[in-house]
């Protein structure tokens, strides 16, 4: 690997293909996570990788490269979910109904079914439910990047949760519905 970023440091476009190619898929999921179509996931790949590219000189080869990759990837996935984002009007959640938001269980669903789910919140919930729930960014975190309040984070994830829930319990009953 430190072969092939030494080589697309130096513009080897057949060595940035190859690690194009490496590690496109994995990236791409990580895309489709934020966004609300296909197009627009291939959109963010491709501005993602471009960024990559024009930075790699940056990379130090402290830490993974693929984890340099994927941060870029992500806020790439932020940016280009900025240019739509618009919070949805809700009222603040106590922090007892934040804490009562939990999951619910998930016994017949696929990966790709879940990844539908999430694709189909509104652009603020899926934007906040992504950062927080699969990257692993704290609320004051996802405050400071997308200029909202923190309890307006926790709230956008709390309703974010609650749509999934509800997606989550109409297909577990169709689910059942189609054994019966």
């Amino acid at each position: 690997m430190e072969r092939l970023i030494e080589a697309c440091k130096k513009n080897d476009r057949k060595a940035q293909e190859q690690l194009y190619r490496l590690l496109a898929s994995k990236m791409l999921h990580l895309c489709l996570r934020y966004a609300s179509s296909t197009f627009d996931a291939e959109e963010m790949l491709q501005a993602g990788f471009i960024k990559v590219f024009s930075h790699i000189h940056q990379f130090s080869g402290a830490g993974s490269f693929e984890g340099w990759v994927r941060r870029i990837m992500v806020n790439t996935a932020i940016e280009y979910c900025r240019k739509d984002f618009k919070m949805e009007r809700i009222d603040q959640l106590s922090d007892q109904e934040y804490l009562n938001s939990g999951f619910v269980e998930i016994n017949h669903l696929e990966a790709r079914d879940l990844l539908d789910m999430v694709q189909e919140l509104a652009p603020g919930y899926r934007i906040i439910f992504n950062m927080y729930a699969i990257e692993g960014f704290s609320h004051r975190e996802i405050a400071e990047t997308l200029n909202i309040s923190e309890s307006s984070s926790k709230s956008q994830l709390s309703r974010a949760r609650v749509r999934l829930q509800e997606k989550i319990k109409q297909m577990e009953g169709a689910y059942h519905g189609i054994r019966k």
